[in-house]
């Protein structure tokens, strides 16, 4: 069984977000073993410079950089990443677990990702050319994690 590891920063508070992601995260128990880590965001000042931001993305990317498995396939989620068809992102899983019993996700803060982290990923994905915020991303990406093993399954399911 693939483990799926997704390692995301800042927390999520709304219930109904909450409630989403128990939902998926219950759906995806049959296909494979998941594992959401939330990691603390950094306090980010009103008075932001470069400086300071790549900082805190440096801060938050050690902290993410920690907890991926060794021999984990790391996709990052990143606005220049790849954008993929649903089939397409099946096909993707289905061949990464071929090789790959460990397969991370990471979801950075909202200043986004280090070039360094973005660099040592073997994939980035892109989901939309639109900004969304990270925690509702974090629903996308298991939304479409089980729409990906019910079309690799050859199941139904809403189109």
């Amino acid at each position: 069984m693939l483990n799926i590891n997704i390692i995301c920063v800042g927390k999520i508070k709304e219930k109904y977000l909450k409630d989403a992601i128990d939902e998926y995260s219950k759906r995806l128990s049959r296909y494979c073993k998941l594992t959401i880590t939330e990691l603390p965001d950094e306090k980010i000042p009103d008075k932001l410079n470069s400086s300071l931001e790549n900082e805190i993305k440096e801060k938050e990317c050690a902290k993410i950089l920690s907890h991926i498995k060794k021999d984990s396939f790391v996709v990052a989620l990143d606005l220049k990443g790849t954008q993929f068809s649903s089939e397409e992102f099946s096909s993707k899983i289905d061949n990464i677990s071929m090789e790959n019993s460990n397969l991370t996700f990471i979801i950075g803060g909202s200043l986004g990702l280090t070039e360094n982290l973005l660099h040592n990923c073997n994939l980035k994905i892109c989901f939309s050319k639109m900004t969304f915020p990270h925690q509702l991303i974090r629903v996308f990406l298991l939304e479409q994690i089980f729409r990906a093993f019910k079309i690799s399954n050859g199941e139904t399911y809403h189109r």
